[in-house]
């Protein structure tokens, strides 16, 4: 496995090394096997990256570069660049989490400061032909933390009274929660509307597409507007 980076910096420089790389060269140069399709290896590029680059945290409940504070997120993107799908952050804590605020949780020390890779996702090319893109690091402006923490706020208050049976993809203007489990069988303690412990499925913190389009946007707008 690859030492961590040292800064920032030295983890922009790796991760723009392999912009334009086929996943198939990428994958040789991790001494991996490229699976056949991502139905059952859903996260085996986000693993890929994090081999190449030196993430340490394992499944350790930190940042992918701990050291640096710095979380890797994969962005599967269509032929016109714009992201595929929602991005998964952390799990909800079902359990109440009762007196945690936006500073405090998990989901805002998740998106603090996010190393962005975007990866072709159009079905049309092979998993082993698909290309990586040039990555980013990011953090909120006000204006987009204002939003998540909007979101985080309302979407909470489901979980707070008990009441996440009333909840859906559709609540949420940048953030969503939505079932995060292997199988519909999976269950996790989470609070009931008289505040006694009930069983309910997993579910996760969501990016919406619609989010991550526009950090992709204003990000490449800046980098054309520096070299012109």
């Amino acid at each position: 496995m690859r030492l961590p980076p040292n800064t920032e910096q030295e983890l922009l420089q790796r991760a723009r090394a392999f912009a334009g790389l086929r996943l198939q060269d990428a994958a040789l140069r991790a001494g991996v096997a490229v699976p056949p399709d991502l139905r059952r290896n859903k996260g085996w590029i986000g693993e890929l990256l994090e081999t190449l680059l030196g993430a340490s945290s394992a499944s350790l409940p930190q940042p992918d570069f701990p050291h640096l504070g710095v979380e890797l997120k994969t962005l599967p993107i269509d032929a016109r660049g714009r992201p595929r799908e929602s991005t998964y952050v952390c799990m909800v804590p079902l359990d109440g989490a009762l007196g945690e605020t936006w500073e405090q949780s998990w989901v805002r020390r998740k998106l603090a400061r996010v190393l962005w890779v975007p990866v072709q996702a159009d079905a049309a090319i092979p998993l082993a032909e698909r290309r990586i893109g040039s990555a980013l690091l990011w953090s909120p402006d006000a204006h987009e933390e204002a939003l998540l923490r909007r979101d985080y706020e309302d979407l909470m208050e489901f979980v707070h009274t008990g009441t996440l049976d009333r909840l859906s993809a559709r609540f949420g203007e940048v953030m969503q929660i939505r079932p995060k489990a292997p199988h519909g069988r999976a269950r996790r303690r989470a609070l009931g509307t008289d505040g006694a412990r009930v069983l309910a499925n997993p579910r996760g913190f969501y990016l919406r597409a619609s989010f991550t389009a526009a950090i992709l946007s204003a990000h490449y707008c800046a980098v054309r507007e520096e070299r012109d």
